[in-house]
C-alpha cells in the first residue's frame, strides 16, 4: 500500500507515502555522479546524474523507493502484486533487474520524454538482489515539470500510460483506476446545486458538500480516487514553503494511521514515511512516522562529483539543513 502524487499547482512537487506492515529501514541517500551503479547484465553506470531519495541500503547498494535526479526527473515505485510480470533476459533489449530500474532511469534520463523512450527498450528480469530479497512486484510513477506517466511491466509486456491525474496507488492496473474515476464525476470543490427537486428549498448546512461521496477508506481504489480529486483541485501556491506544506497536506489525506488497516500476515499496514521532491531547488523533503517536523536534504549542497554514497538519518538531515526549520516557520 502506497500513494504517489505529481502536483503541478503553482510549481512541480512530487512525492509519496510508503505504507507497509513492518519497518523498512529506509535512509535518505544522495547518489553522486560518480558513484558506481552496478548492473547485472549491462555495463555499470560509472557516471550518471546525481540522485537524492529514500532507499534501503544493502551491501552499499541503494535500493531506491523513490527519488529525484539533478535535472528534476522524479520517480517512485509502488506495490503491484499479482499484476507485475518480469521476464528472462531478451536479446536486443536493455535487461535490468527490478531494483536496477529506478537508478538506471534517474541516472540516465533528464526528462520524462527521455525516460519513456528508454523504457520502450527495457526488459525487467526476475533476478533477486540477494537470497532473502526476491524482486518486488512494482509499477512506477515518473514525472518531470511538464509530464507524468505510469509504467507497468505486465504479462503482455511494458505499458506506458499518460497520467493526467498525477497519482498512482496499487492494484488494479492503471487503466482500470482511471476508468473508475468516471464514477465520481459528480464530485466538486464547489457548493452543490439543488438537483434533487425544484419544489424543495434545499441548502447545504456547511462547507464541503460538493465532495459528498468521495471515498475515505484505505483501499488502493479509494486512495486513487481521493488523491486524484484532491490533487486536481488543489490551489496554486506562491512559494516553496507553501507548496511543500500543501503537498504534505495532500499526502496526509491518503496516509494510513497505525491500527486501522490489518495486514494479511498479522500486524497493521501503516504509513512509514512521506516524501516531497522540490525539483526547482533539488531538495528532498522527508517526514518519517512519528516526526512532528519535516526534514530535508539538499542535493546541490553535496559534492556531486564524488564517488561515495551519502547516507543520512532523519536526525542528521535536520541538523545539517535549515530547510525544515524554514518550512515549519512558513517563511
Amino acid at each position: 500500500m502506497c500513494t504517489a502524487i505529481a502536483n503541478y499547482c503553482g510549481g512541480f512537487y512530487f512525492g509519496r507515502t510508503l505504507d507497509y506492515h513492518a519497518p523498512m529501514g529506509e535512509e535518505v541517500v544522495i547518489i553522486p555522479r560518480n558513484f558506481p551503479i552496478l548492473l547485472h547484465r549491462e555495463l555499470k553506470l560509472d557516471s550518471h546524474y546525481a540522485i537524492v531519495g529514500a532507499a534501503l541500503v544493502k551491501q552499499d547498494y541503494p535500493l531506491l523507493f523513490d527519488g529525484m535526479n539533478e535535472k528534476g526527473l522524479c520517480m517512485a515505485g509502488l506495490n503491484f502484486a499479482g499484476n507485475a510480470a518480469y521476464f528472462p533476459a531478451e536479446k536486443g533489449k536493455i535487461n535490468l533487474a527490478q531494483f536496477e530500474f529506478m537508478p538506471y532511469i534517474l541516472g540516465k534520463c533528464a526528462f520524462a520524454e527521455e525516460a519513456v523512450s528508454a523504457i520502450k527498450n527495457i526488459n525487467i528480469t526476475p533476478e533477486r538482489f540477494s537470497a532473502d530479497m526476491p524482486p518486488a512486484p512494482l509499477h512506477w510513477l515518473i514525472a518531470d515539470k511538464t509530464r507524468a506517466v505510469t509504467v507497468e511491466f505486465v504479462s503482455e509486456g511494458v505499458k506506458i500510460y499518460e497520467n493526467a491525474a498525477g497519482v498512482l496507488t496499487n492494484n488494479p492496473p492503471f487503466p482500470v483506476q482511471m476508468t473508475n474515476l468516471a464514477n465520481y464525476m459528480n464530485l466538486s470543490a464547489a457548493l452543490p446545486r439543488n438537483n434533487f427537486s425544484g419544489r424543495l428549498n434545499l441548502k447545504p448546512c456547511g462547507m464541503g458538500f460538493g465532495a459528498i461521496g468521495l471515498p475515505g477508506d484505505m483501499s488502493p481504489q479509494s486512495r486513487f480516487v481521493r488523491a486524484a480529486f484532491l490533487n486536481c483541485n488543489s490551489a496554486g501556491v506562491v512559494n516553496e514553503a507553501e507548496g511543500v506544506s500543501r503537498f504534505f497536506d495532500l499526502l496526509g489525506c491518503v496516509s494510513v494511521p497505525y491500527g486501522c488497516c490489518a495486514a494479511e500476515g498479522g500486524g497493521f499496514e501503516s504509513t512509514h514515511y512521506a516524501s516531497c521532491c522540490s525539483a526547482s531547488g533539488g531538495i528532498y523533503y522527508y517526514k518519517p512516522r512519528g516526526a512532528l517536523k519535516v526534514c530535508c536534504a539538499d542535493l546541490f549542497a553535496e559534492e556531486l562529483s564524488s564517488a561515495r554514497l551519502v547516507r543520512r538519518s532523519a536526525s542528521s538531515i535536520a541538523a545539517a539543513c535549515g530547510c525544515a526549520e524554514r518550512l515549519n516557520a512558513r517563511e
